[in-house]
């Protein structure tokens, strides 16, 4: 029985830290799984750089700076090449939401494809433009000449497209050759980016380009060594740009050795010659292999699932394979002692709770009972026996009780924290067991003071002379002795030894240095009892007596050995708990890290949506029932940035700019603006949108427009306050629209437009959003005034009849939409202003008594409503 109680608390203790091992492993393996969709997704819109280099910041602690750090690096002699899908928007009008995302995402990744083969690193999208670098994050001799092959089949391509799906879509390409900086602005929705004048040009190549040509300036052409034939390309008289700054340009003569180029053998066939333009955009996700690897956004092919059971076991395997206890006791134990060799592990060993604690107790408890039982059915008790019996009785049983209810409400709460105390400290955990181990001993000894008295028979008679009986020997015939007293509990002594020796294995807790000394001690005492009943009772047989004594003592060592390979198999689960469980804990901040970076990536859904359906070639997108845009831009800052040797080329005008981009995100983070999501910043232009989701959309009180216009002012005066502080003169020109519009909403016969939100790209995803209602955004921006934040007729409908104070600027002529009637929003809402229907009624036929009054942009006869 005592054997069993050895070993049940030993094997359950083993079990028990086999599972929380496994458990940490599948935790760690589950973790590390999402990781690496979570990197890859991470790395796929970051350079590995500037992705690292954000994930070890966050991991640090923050610096008290004064300024925000930026991640900008310069990079010199790469080609930047510019994109434009034209005709793209009459196209996206004929196709719903999913055929637009479809559209651009099979598109885009033919163009990353490309980039792939030719070197080049896709930098961002904007609506249909795709711009890419080469020759960075490392420099290439052939930089020009990779973007030139990139121009050549991105028109290829285009040019494979437009005949198979009979639309009329083009490409116009624009290259230059120069310097760029390179990485990311602002705290949130990261998006690597360019700047620098070489930038800028490149872009005005793209728009004075010609569409199906490659349009490059004589810094390229130099670099290309004249291995294409070139000619004159007049990008002057189609760009305003070209022809202040006086560019040179020049056009790729398309040879026979460029025509039909294709981005890969398996372009036409994923291609069918079909006009119907709704099933060509269907036939861009069809469900291929093509189709699952632009979901992931990496371009790579999703491989086999494991079961996560399986993986685990793997694991286990393999770990045990590789590393047996004895190397593992040599590498980390010390010899015999079995402390871990380091402190820190020791003291975390020390500060382990050991869960069968309490039922070590129990069993030690039930071996004491035992002992208490033998002793009293063999031999005559006394009143030390008994003594010794109660208090040793009350006090294991109190530390059982006070153990065992750790976690009893009904028990006073000091007991409970002393239960607590116990579990958590091994020292006073081992310092009671060390108690009830002596407490049984002294009960084992107990006896001996009533063979002291030597007067007293086992059956309890009192005699002076005992008759003549051949069992009964007499030493001293003036002195009688209970000779059959001594023998039963000379018999009895080693078994009671040994079921002490029982309770001290029992606990596991104890190390088996301490065992060794308990252990010790008991036999030294046993033995040296043993010695003095031999030396002075010499008439009596000894043989069984020494046989008994090494019997203890073999019993000792066997209980030595087992200690010692116990207590070492505790401290290698331990250690294998603890590893496992550390590197669970590395990868959940690993996690975190990587769920704060996409956070600034991808909205929250949307990172959430990509990770939890990664298999599925599924795309993502969604249509938007009424969303508030805002463009802000600040247009003079193309005048502050200059680069010289003083700036450092530069980058110390991106790093202000970095700072208004920083204020600008850190706005966002207040509760009031929690409707509003950053789409993306673009140079010196802000991006927003509210009512994105539904818990963002509010319909009853437009709570997520009049956040929009809140945050509007804001920024405004947050860019005061940095011109205030840096010496500057920034001007903030915003543009704000909302759509579908309520027009359309009070009319169900009218076609719903949608914006629609989608994430586009093969190996970069990128989240954006896309309708009529953006479009419109923008331009409420770009003809908008300096200081001044441009609404349209539907935004001013909401705001006037919240209490915004709005001026009526007049009809405008808005490039793709003719004329409109726009207003200014002049400040924040008058808090006494009444909410009411009435007003909000009597405001619009107001509003639309004036709409008749044609007011050139920027006249000062404005009329205020």
């Amino acid at each position: 029985m005592a054997g069993v109680l050895t070993h049940h608390p030993r094997e359950l203790a083993q079990r028990q830290a086999f599972l929380e091992t496994r458990q940490c492993v599948e935790a760690r393996l589950t973790t590390q799984r999402e990781n690496q969709q979570q990197e890859r997704l991470l790395l796929s819109v970051l350079p590995r750089h500037v992705a690292m280099e954000m994930k070890s910041d966050i991991a640090g602690k923050p610096k008290d700076t004064m300024f925000h750090k930026i991640y900008i690096q310069r990079h010199e002699n790469v080609s930047i090449l510019f994109a434009d899908i034209c005709g793209f928007t009459s196209l996206s009008d004929q196709c719903t939401a999913e055929e637009v995302v479809r559209l651009l995402n099979k598109l885009f990744a033919w163009f990353d494809t490309l980039a792939a083969e030719h070197h080049c690193l896709r930098i961002k999208l904007l609506g249909d433009c795709y711009y890419c670098v080469s020759g960075l994050p490392e420099p290439r001799p052939d930089h020009a000449r990779c973007c030139v092959e990139m121009g050549l089949d991105m028109i290829s391509a285009i040019t494979l497209y437009r005949e198979v799906g009979a639309v009329n879509v083009n490409m116009r390409v624009g290259i230059h050759t120069g310097r760029v900086h390179c990485g990311v602005l602002g705290l949130r929705k990261w998006q690597f980016d360019v700047w620098s004048n070489d930038v800028t040009l490149a872009n005005y190549m793209e728009s004075g380009g010609i569409p199906g040509r490659v349009h490059i300036t004589k810094e390229t052409l130099d670099c290309l060594g004249g291995y294409y034939e070139v000619e004159e390309g007049h990008g002057g008289e189609r760009n305003a740009y070209l022809k202040e700054h006086n560019i040179k340009t020049y056009l790729i003569v398309p040879g026979d050795s460029f025509k039909g180029r294709l981005p890969s053998s398996g372009l036409r066939k994923g291609l069918p010659a079909n006009g119907n333009v709704s099933k060509e955009m269907r036939m861009m996700g069809h469900g291929s292999q093509h189709g699952k690897q632009t979901k992931l956004g990496f371009g790579e092919t999703a491989e086999a699932k494991k079961d996560p059971e399986d993986e685990v076991n793997e694991y286990l395997m393999r770990a045990i394979d590789a590393r047996s206890i004895d190397q593992l006791r040599a590498e980390y134990c010390t010899p015999f002692i079995l402390t871990f060799r380091r402190p820190d592990v020791e003291e975390k060993y020390s500060r382990e709770r050991d869960r069968m604690l309490s039922a070590y107790f129990v069993c030690s408890g039930f071996v004491y009972t035992v002992v208490v039982i033998a002793i009293a059915i063999t031999l005559h008790g006394s009143v030390y026996f008994y003594t010794c019996v109660g208090v040793s009785t009350l006090l294991i049983a109190m530390i059982n009780g006070v153990l065992l209810a750790e976690k009893n409400e009904r028990v006073p709460r000091y007991f409970r924290d002393f239960a607590v105390h116990v579990f958590e400290n091994r020292g006073v955990a081992q310092a009671l067991a060390t108690c009830v181990v002596f407490l049984t001993f002294v009960t084992a000894l107990s006896p001996l003071l009533t063979l002291e008295g030597g007067r007293v028979c086992s059956n309890g008679t009192l005699f002076d002379e005992w008759p003549g009986n051949g069992s009964v020997m007499y030493r001293i015939i003036d002195k009688p002795v209970d000779v059959c007293y001594y023998t039963v509990f000379a018999d009895l002594f080693p078994v009671l030894v040994m079921l002490v020796m029982i309770t001290c294995a029992v606990y596991q807790i104890l190390t088996s240095v301490f065992k060794v000394a308990i252990l010790s001690l008991v036999v030294a005492t046993y033995l040296a009892i043993s010695i003095y009943e031999a030396v002075n009772e010499r008439d009596v047989e000894l043989t069984g007596r020494w046989l008994a004594g090494v019997l203890v003592v073999f019993f000792m060592t066997c209980l030595i050995a087992h200690s010692q390979h116990t207590e070492a198999t505790y401290r290698l689960d331990f250690l294998w708990k603890l590893q496992a469980t550390e590197e669970k804990e590395e990868m959940e901040h690993l996690k975190a890290y990587n769920q704060k970076l996409l956070a600034n990536i991808l909205p929250e859904h949307v990172a959430a949506h990509f990770l939890s359906t990664v298999n599925s070639d599924e795309l993502y997108h969604e249509q938007c029932d009424f969303v508030c845009i805002m463009f802000a831009s600040i247009p003079n800052f193309s005048e502050f940035y200059v680069e010289l040797e003083a700036n450092n080329e530069g980058v110390e005008c991106l790093r202000l700019l970095n700072e208004i981009i920083a204020d600008f995100d850190e706005l966002l983070a207040e509760e009031q603006y929690k409707y509003i999501e950053k789409i993306k910043s673009t140079g010196a232009t802000y991006m927003a949108a509210s009512g994105l989701t539904k818990n963002t959309c509010d319909m009853k009180d437009y709570k997520h427009v009049t956040a929009m216009a809140d945050y509007a002012l804001r920024i405004r005066e947050q860019l005061a306050s940095v011109n205030e502080h840096s010496f500057n003169n920034f001007r903030l020109r915003v543009g704000i629209n909302i759509g579908p519009y309520l027009t359309t909403l009070a009319n169900p016969k009218v076609n719903r437009v949608y914006v629609v939100a989608g994430v586009i790209g093969a190996r970069k995803p990128q989240y954006d959003i896309w309708g009529n209602a953006v479009n419109v955004a923008s331009r409420m921006e770009s003809t908008g005034v300096l200081d001044g934040i441009q609404v349209t007729q539907e935004v001013r409908d909401i705001l006037i009849a919240k209490g915004y104070p709005l001026t009526c600027r007049g009809t405008i002529q808005v490039k793709g939409k003719g004329s409109m009637v726009t207003y200014f929003l002049d400040g924040p809402r008058d808090p006494t202003y009444p909410n009411s229907n009435a007003n909000s009624n009597e405001v619009k036929t107001n509003s639309n008594n004036s709409e008749g009054n044609t007011i050139t942009p920027g006249s000062p006869n404005n009329t205020t409503v």
